[in-house]
């Protein structure tokens, strides 16, 4: 039997019932809709806070911004290691708590290279709950836990709902009192976030089997993902440069839409939210889905979707063919979304950890990338082109992906 810890010791025998009894799903809900609305209220707004509050130049931004993301994938990977090691909530709880700490230091600090330490120290731990959650969601239906099969699209949908109401929030700070409303706020949020963890049972301890990533044999997976070291890279990749295309898209369309096609900034705004709200009826559809089936195929349809619609969005000419096109690009990053992280993690059964955050991490590595080459291709050819580049991206990534999926498939069992 998994012994189930509760926050404060082991207790006695009716603590540790009432433990064990204990529905994990809600908890896990709610930690992932508080996580995402604390980062999406206060993510919009970092830059004008490096701008206007701090008064950086837009080359300090970009370092304080850069050393945040790399900052995150660091804490993550070790966090993630950490967690298959021995499966626990304090790293989740850790990482949203550090973080909220770094919020609350920004209402104080100035100084560039203290806003620095408060970058790598603290607020790059925001990154690493996510993945957190999501790999005690797999531990929990690993080890049999009263929990749907199909969790992980539904906590999806609350990261989306969250990131759908986050900035709304956070611009009605903003409006209130600026930054020393927005930002202890987020960090409020992040304290709730470390409660709701809290609320968990300890996620039980998985079976121990190989790695795929270490190159030693592994045993054939039934839920959908892919065997093997190098199929897993190349789902990885495709992952990567699936939302390259994604962030790099969000740099070009809003200057695309207001400069070359003279609309104004509220037209972007109604495109980002349109997109949200279809991510959550989107990935709900996928608990739809046979719950031990290969879902690659899905996971490709959806990133030919994302391909087709940027070839869309460098061809319309009108905000109504742009808001039309938002339908697909919600779909699309749904689906990728909520499966890729399920895809990751049956390819490493028994890392849920190191799984949840090799994906997550590509997202980070990809929001890096993408400011640079969507900068580039729209100084040297225009916000169309930058379009028209972010759907060569996602043909890319669907052929990586198509070609995980054929290493994965004739890999042995």
């Amino acid at each position: 039997m998994t012994e189930v810890k509760g926050t404060g010791g082991t207790g006695g025998p009716a603590a540790r019932a009432l433990l064990a009894a204990r529905r994990p799903f809600p908890a896990l809900l709610a930690a992932v809709l508080l996580l995402g609305v604390a980062e999406s209220m206060a993510g919009p707004y970092l830059v004008l806070f490096g701008a206007r509050r701090a008064h950086l130049t837009a080359f300090q931004i970009g370092v304080f911004v850069s050393a945040t993301a790399v900052s995150g994938m660091l804490v993550s990977h070790w966090l993630g290691r950490r967690y298959d090691r021995a499966p626990s909530r304090w790293p989740a709880v850790a990482a949203a708590a550090v973080a909220g700490a770094g919020y609350l230091l920004l209402t104080g600090v100035r100084a560039y290279w203290l806003l620095l330490v408060v970058a790598v120290l603290f607020l790059g731990a925001q990154q690493a709950a996510f993945p957190q959650l999501f790999a005690m969601h797999r531990g929990h239906v690993e080890g049999g836990s009263a929990m749907p099969g199909g969790g992980t699209p539904l906590l999806r949908s609350a990261w989306s709902l969250a990131w759908a109401a986050g900035p709304v929030a956070g611009g009605a700070l903003m409006a209130w009192r600026g930054f020393d409303a927005l930002l202890p706020a987020t960090a409020l949020g992040l304290a709730l976030t470390t409660l709701a963890v809290l609320l968990l049972p300890a996620p039980p301890r998985p079976a121990p089997t190989s790695d795929p990533t270490s190159g030693a044999p592994s045993a054939p997976v039934a839920a959908g993902g892919t065997t093997g070291r190098s199929g897993l890279w190349a789902a990885v990749g495709a992952f990567m440069v699936f939302h390259t295309a994604m962030f790099a898209g969000s740099v070009a369309l809003p200057l695309y839409v207001t400069e070359d096609l003279g609309r104004p900034a509220g037209d972007v705004g109604l495109m980002f939210s349109v997109c949200a709200l279809v991510e959550i009826p989107a990935a709900l559809a996928l608990l739809l889905l046979p719950a031990r089936r290969r879902h690659g195929w899905v996971i490709l349809a959806g990133m030919a979707l994302f391909a087709g619609y940027f070839a869309l969005a460098a061809a319309a000419t009108t905000v109504l063919a742009l808001v039309l096109a938002q339908v697909a690009r919600g779909v699309a990053i749904a689906v990728v979304g909520a499966l890729g992280i399920t895809y990751v993690q049956d390819a490493l059964p028994g890392a849920a950890g190191r799984a949840t955050t090799l994906f997550a991490n590509a997202v980070t590595a990809g929001s890096l990338v993408s400011g640079v080459a969507a900068g580039t291709v729209a100084q040297a050819l225009g916000y169309r082109w930058a379009l028209a580049g972010c759907a060569v991206l996602a043909a890319l990534a669907c052929a990586l992906f198509a070609l995980a999926e054929r290493r994965g498939a004739s890999s042995p069992g």
